[in-house]
């Protein structure tokens, strides 16, 4: 995602709109906007790289993975700060997603979040 967080939040909306609980979850769909812009801004500001965004619906959790080139350090929660002006990525994204994990790989790290809708019965297809 070299264009920037900007349009990795415009194609994360554009693909969940065809999820058939987009309408009934917009709760669920600014959370997982958020996370993205979150996930996207940390990779370019502290792994000084490009990123890969995937979005992946398995019928019940919508995995938002962002993977970027550098590797050895997960992203940690720092600890709260009135004075802080930035730092708090990790922090919403925790308290947005129903989990999230950071894998190694072979080139960086990706780190992913997952998000359980509240689907009504006609939705969960």
């Amino acid at each position: 995602m070299s264009q920037g967080v900007r349009e990795g939040r415009r194609w994360t909306e554009e693909h969940l709109s065809q999820l058939p609980w987009y309408e009934s979850c917009p709760d669920t769909v600014d959370s997982i906007v958020l996370t993205v812009s979150e996930l996207l801004t940390n990779a370019h500001l502290h792994a000084h790289s490009d990123a890969q965004l995937v979005l992946t619906w398995d019928s019940r959790c919508v995995h938002v993975t962002v993977h970027d080139d550098t590797s050895g350090r997960p992203p940690k929660q720092r600890a709260e700060s009135t004075a802080a002006t930035s730092g708090r990525g990790i922090a919403i994204v925790d308290a947005l997603a129903d989990s999230w994990e950071t894998h190694e790989q072979q080139h960086g790290k990706a780190v992913t979040a997952c998000f359980t809708p509240e689907l009504p019965e006609s939705a969960q297809s």
